[in-house]
């Protein structure tokens, strides 16, 4: 007897749809899982036997039967033990143990020996892309439930245990008397609605004294999307600044709720039904280049794709390995990586904000009052190559936060503004941009923009143009910081509610540039 059920897979951040098979036929017990399984997926054999016999069915291991179970397409990998739910109840249809029309439904999840069903990964992507598939019902692990419920135009069944879906699917036959009997049915999960909360970060703006020019600088970069960089002695206040950065974000909308929950689904760091707020990732300096930029032999995503619709927090920026570095040239330009490896290629997203804190030499004292360097020439020179001019050049603001008066750091907090009030002019000049764009257009901020349109968006008056060909010329600007500019330069002139740019605008974005040392 043949039975075939629909499941799927995730892999790095796509969804597959594998077709389960399932013979049964004459002779010695066997249970065989051909179509490239991988280990998990080989021992599901021993976890659904057990799944099956203790949800009270009669157990594989005593029927007289060959079992060969097929994963199509063949020649797909099959990861991880999302596969155990369907192949279980393959199983069951071919034995006649049940008896259900399976067009139109898809089966994931993972058992435990009892037939309870575990949670999976990657839950969203796979109601996503059971939708497109035209798919009309979800069965998955009631933990996944409020997850994939998020897909609108699809019935998602959360399942609890192995039995109860047998149940709701078909009558089962009563041990005693042999009779069927109809269970309970499970109810559909109720659309995921989304309800932004705002969480309470660990640092205001508020909470940090003075900096007004680092401050201004998050203000920027938050309201245009770009990347920032803040050098200093130690103790400045550079980490706290990029914590407290997060405050003054707007939320996702709901296209990016879907993006970064899926991502974070698909890597196991899921901890809610959804993500709401930006992500912020901090990798450490000594992190390996295939947990920031992603890879495996399989490739999956890193930090640099966690950090997506988010912040990517870079501190002791040049510590970081020279490749890790020269890596993020193409997320910073194109908001996408790809990540090639023998066994595939896969594009991940990687639209982030990168805030990254450096102190100006390896010791960090260089230019602090009433301490000295011990930097030697060479060692200041080493220290200033570790940045090649290709990542300084993606870079928007290079902003210098200097020491603090004692007299201001025991000042009271009040004197300094919330991230509340920062916030209300981020989102205001979010507004400007989203209406400058359109409601549909691909571009969300200032920074997205390309060369054709600036032209657009941003044109420049003769006055203007003028003092920024002088400007780039004295600055030794290259085609790509003299375009940042510009998109600066008008993220500021949102920021002022101005429609134009004006010399000012332009001013203040030129003064950002870096400097020839740190």
């Amino acid at each position: 007897m043949l039975a075939r059920i629909t499941a799927a897979q995730v892999v790095g951040l796509k969804a597959d749809i594998v077709e389960v098979e399932v013979d049964i036929a004459k002779g010695l017990h066997s249970f065989n899982i051909v179509g490239l399984p991988d280990k998990a997926v080989e021992e599901a054999k021993d976890r659904i036997t057990a799944a099956i016999k203790n949800s009270g069915f009669p157990s594989p291991q005593k029927s007289n039967k060959k079992v060969i179970v097929s994963l199509a397409p063949a020649d797909l990998k099959k990861e991880g033990p999302a596969f155990d739910l369907a192949i279980a109840l393959a199983y069951l249809r071919a034995t006649k143990a049940i008896n259900f029309d399976a067009e139109d439904k898809l089966f994931v999840g993972e058992l435990a020996l009892d037939g309870r069903v575990r949670s999976i990964r990657g839950a969203l992507m796979i109601a996503r892309r059971a939708k497109q598939a035209g798919i009309r019902e979800l069965y998955l692990p009631a933990a996944n439930a409020a997850e994939a419920a998020l897909i609108r135009g699809l019935t998602v069944f959360g399942v609890r245990s192995l039995r109860a879906l047998c149940f709701h699917l078909s009558p089962l036959d009563d041990p005693k008397t042999g009779e069927p009997v109809v269970g309970p049915k499970l109810p559909p999960t109720p659309p995921t609605e989304i309800v932004y909360r705002r969480e309470e970060y660990g640092s205001d703006f508020a909470e940090v004294r003075g900096q007004p020019t680092a401050k201004r600088g998050l203000e920027i970069a938050a309201a245009g999307g770009h990347n920032i960089a803040m050098f200093g002695p130690p103790g400045t206040g550079k980490t706290m600044l990029a914590k407290a950065f997060r405050s003054i974000l707007p939320s996702l909308d709901f296209e990016a709720v879907l993006e970064v929950t899926g991502i974070h689904s698909a890597a196991g760091l899921l901890e809610s039904a959804l993500l709401t707020e930006p992500p912020f990732r901090s990798p450490h300096h000594t992190s390996s280049y295939v947990s920031l930029v992603g890879g495996g032999n399989w490739p999956k995503p890193g930090e640099i794709t966690l950090a997506h619709h988010g912040v990517l927090f870079l501190d002791e920026f040049p510590e970081f390995e020279k490749r890790v570095l020269e890596a993020l040239r193409q997320p910073l330009e194109d908001r996408v990586i790809h990540v090639a490896r023998a066994r595939g290629t896969m594009r991940f997203p990687a639209n982030f904000i990168l805030v990254a804190a450096m102190n100006p030499c390896p010791c960090g004292n260089r230019g602090s009052r009433g301490k000295e360097c011990v930097c030697s020439q060479a060692a200041l020179e080493r220290y200033s190559r570790r940045l090649s001019g290709p990542i300084i050049d993606r870079i928007d603001l290079w902003l210098e936060v200097g020491q603090v008066a004692p007299e201001k750091l025991s000042a009271a907090a009040a004197a300094e503004e919330a991230s509340a009030a920062v916030r209300e002019r981020v989102l205001a000049a979010r507004e400007i941009q989203r209406r400058r764009f359109g409601e549909k257009a691909a571009l969300r901020v200032n920074s997205e923009m390309g060369a054709r349109e600036l032209r657009q968006f941003a044109p420049l008056s003769p006055l203007v143009t003028k003092l920024l060909n002088d400007s780039a010329g004295r600055l030794n600007l290259s085609a790509r910081a003299y375009h940042r500019v510009i998109k600066l330069a008008r993220t500021i002139a949102d920021l002022a509610n101005q429609e134009n740019i004006s010399e000012n605008h332009l001013l203040e974005a030129l003064q950002y540039r870096p400097k020839l040392s740190f």
